[in-house]
């Protein structure tokens, strides 16, 4: 079993890398009025929060860190929630967001979240539903962010609002699918807890 300080440690870190990195792809996505970087600077702030829960909690009895869990997959619904608001403002105002700034804030985004996700990694199987929820937010943002860059090269070969929104739907539908897992991964935890009290 890996040491739980170390753990404690590489939590700590993302949550702190998701955070910085929020602020600065959530200027960005209001400079260009982009709605893929809108969603995924949403994403970064749920990761934040995420791993901040998760320090907090790995000290506490497996029933209390699958209640965690379970919280941590409404958590996981901002982004989508985030992505609805901004397509709608976005179809009433159509302008495609400045490609070059699109493409370089998703590769410097993939960048961090693919150091996190490999420091995430070999903890995905510790710690219950709660490191689950950090490692599968982490993997699904590099696929994001490597479809934010993609939307980038995209806008600039076609001058259409249409790549960028249709990443940010992606990647809303991802966090949907990463908020089902987490709260299937919470429920079997509590679940467990519960057939291991006397």
């Amino acid at each position: 079993m890996h040491d739980q300080s170390d753990l404690q440690r590489t939590v700590r870190l993302v949550a702190i890398l998701n955070f910085a990195y929020f602020g600065v792809e959530l200027a960005a996505a209001l400079s260009i009025h982009s709605v893929s970087l809108l969603a995924d600077s949403a994403d970064f702030f749920e990761d934040a929060a995420v791993n901040f829960l998760i320090f907090a909690a790995l000290g506490w009895s497996a029933r209390k860190r699958a209640k965690v869990g379970m919280l941590l997959a409404g958590v996981l619904l901002v982004p989508a929630i985030a992505f609805v608001l901004t397509l709608v403002h976005k179809l009433q105002t159509p302008t495609p967001p400045v490609p070059e700034i699109l493409t370089l804030t998703g590769l410097g985004a993939m960048c961090v979240n693919l150091y996190c996700a490999f420091r995430l990694a070999r903890f995905r199987h510790h710690g219950g539903s709660l490191t689950k929820a950090a490692f599968l937010s982490a993997r699904n943002d590099v696929l994001a962010n490597v479809a934010i860059v993609g939307a980038g090269l995209a806008t600039l070969a076609t001058h259409s609002i249409w790549p960028d929104i249709v990443v940010g739907a992606g990647i809303a539908l991802m966090n949907l699918d990463a908020a089902k897992e987490v709260l299937e991964a919470a429920r079997d935890e509590h679940r467990q807890a519960e057939e291991a009290q006397p």
